[in-house]
């Protein structure tokens, strides 16, 4: 029988359901849509489902069919083939008419991710894998390649170079090539400053040649710890080493007379290295253990008689190392100090290399983090008001404050200034209420980023921890956008941050794994707006979004 036509047919003329199962619509036929299964896969014993399948505009092109609606369905041309549009359809389109947006490059580190555990436990704060990447990216790297160098003398994994003189009983074994490393490696990414030697040289490796063994084989197990990060196979060296180091400090704490062997600087020493090695491992609570056990033996050594010139020297950098340490950490969490400000002078503004500022910079940032953590057991109106007067001394000292340098030493120079903005944008936010809303914390922040990318571009990333963080956690997630480069391409805050962290990993001997993991922690919670449960109303924004998550942070 003829098939009617389609004038001469009556009712509703059937055609497909959008919402038909995948068989039906492969076959061409009307589903039902019943669920679970329509009637014809039903009967048909077939398996009834709706999933989504994905279509490719090149497929279609190289078929020579259109793509979508862009063509028109003709019932004279031949099945399969779709009529080219007309130029005057609103459909059509032409491909040179089309804008295309540049794909900007992603990094590794560009990717921050948040797990369940962010709101599960909103005020822990572990570093993950994400976190750790930015060190194996250097150690996978580091394995491709057979040596290394940044810009210091090449040391191959191979085969162990031969010992420096200075220490010959190590010549030619795995022994020479750890302290090596610490010389070559170590040493120099301890400073901020080309022009002058690290103290981790000049003062401990000739400390090392007359004191015994243990203070020997902290500096090799800080070395092998190191150099763990980028060949795995010291890691079990360094943890022997450090057994070994542990065991020679506890004899030495525990033998007859070890309260008169305090004046002797070895045991300090030891634990500075010990300290060091657990802040280039993990930087995890460990290393707030030999913080707190270096003040008892400061306050016992202070007790004794006076000591060599020698020693007073090596005593007197293990001291600051500590004291320095405990300030700059504890300008993130603000908690009680473990030192008090008699390691600083108040007028000093001579730059000290190693530190990155002046003596009198730490002063003052010591004094705005004890008024900080002051602040809110303040009662009375009068209280506050005393409060305000010191912290405007404060902010006059810093702003008037001009860091002095020995010989011309731009890098080192930029870095104390980036460090002076820091510390103005510190006071205003603990102190003064600010948040990265206020045009003067924007302002600080912008400045300070500027100068750090002025110093990744010309190749130095020591010094770069603590203004790094302090312009992290105050920038506005809302207005990213910092400068336009000389592409004019806009430069914005993220990325740049955590382009600085990446680059800090490999080139700094101390771990950033948990600085990133606080700093992505500040972002998450100003993204998702936690406030309520991470706070009162008398906490001020730095109190708020950045002291839960900072403890046990180095910020040196």
């Amino acid at each position: 029988m003829p098939r009617r036509k389609a004038n001469d047919r009556t009712g509703p003329v059937k055609t497909r359901s959008r919402e038909g199962c995948s068989e039906c619509r492969a076959s061409r036929v009307r589903c039902d849509t019943k669920k679970p299964a329509c009637t014809r896969c039903q009967e048909r014993g077939l398996t009834c489902s709706t999933k989504v399948v994905l279509k490719w505009e090149s497929e279609f092109a190289s078929r020579g069919q259109a793509f979508g609606r862009a063509g028109v369905w003709s019932k004279s041309k031949a099945a399969g083939n779709l009529s080219t549009p007309s130029p005057s359809s609103s459909n059509a389109f032409s491909f040179r008419e089309q804008e295309w947006c540049l794909i900007p490059r992603v990094e590794a580190w560009n990717f921050i991710n948040s797990l369940t555990d962010a709101f599960r436990q909103p005020y822990q704060v572990t570093p993950t894998e994400d976190d750790h990447a930015l060190v194996s990216t250097r150690r996978n790297r580091m394995k491709s390649s057979s040596s290394y160098g940044l810009g210091l003398s090449t040391i191959q994994l191979a085969t162990p170079l031969p010992s420096l003189s200075v220490l010959p009983q190590f010549s030619g074994s795995i022994r020479g090539h750890l302290f090596d490393y610490y010389v070559q490696r170590i040493c120099p990414r301890t400073i901020a400053s080309a022009n002058t030697p690290s103290p981790l040289a000049s003062i401990i490796i000739p400390f090392s040649t007359t004191a015994s063994e243990t203070v020997s084989n902290a500096i090799l197990a800080l070395g092998a710890c190191a150099l763990s990060l980028d060949d795995p196979k010291y890691c079990a060296l360094g943890l022997r080493l450090k057994s070994e180091v542990l065991k020679g400090l506890r004899y030495r704490l525990t033998a007859p007379g070890s309260l008169v062997s305090t004046s002797d600087p070895e045991i300090l020493v030891v634990m500075m290295l010990l300290c060091l090695y657990e802040l280039v491992d993990h930087c995890d609570q460990r290393w707030i253990v030999h913080l707190k056990g270096a003040k008892e033996l400061i306050r016992f050594r202070r007790q004794q008689a006076a000591s060599t010139p020698r020693q007073q020297e090596v005593a007197t950098f293990a001291e600051r190392f500590f004291a320095f340490q405990d300030i700059m950490g504890r300008t993130a969490c603000g908690e009680q100090p473990l030192f008090g400000t008699d390691h600083w002078q108040h007028n000093e503004r001579k730059i000290d290399p190693w530190m990155g500022c002046s003596p009198e910079l730490v002063s003052i940032l010591s004094d705005i983090t004890e008024l900080s953590r002051t602040r809110r057991q303040l009662a009375s109106n009068s209280d506050h008001a005393a409060l305000s007067t010191k912290s405007a001394a404060l902010c006059r000292q810093l702003e008037e404050l001009i860091q002095d340098v020995e010989e011309e030493d731009a890098a080192l120079q930029a870095i104390a200034e980036m460090k002076r903005l820091a510390a103005v944008l510190y006071l205003h936010c603990a102190l003064n209420d600010a948040s990265p809303t206020t045009p003067l914390v924007v302002e600080y922040v912008r400045k300070i980023l500027r100068l750090v990318s002025d110093m990744l571009d010309a190749g130095t990333y020591v010094g770069l921890a603590w203004p790094v963080f302090v312009a992290a956690v105050e920038l506005d997630p809302l207005n990213d956008e910092l400068w336009k480069d000389a592409n004019g391409d806009e430069v914005c805050g993220r990325p740049l941050i955590l382009r600085a962290l990446a680059a800090m990993s490999e080139y700094n001997v101390l771990s950033v794994a948990r600085t990133r993991a606080v700093i992505v922690k500040v972002w998450q919670v100003r993204d998702n707006v936690l406030t309520p449960s991470l706070g009162d109303s008398s906490d001020n924004d730095w109190e708020c979004y950045v002291a839960p998550f900072s403890n046990a942070m180095s910020l040196a």
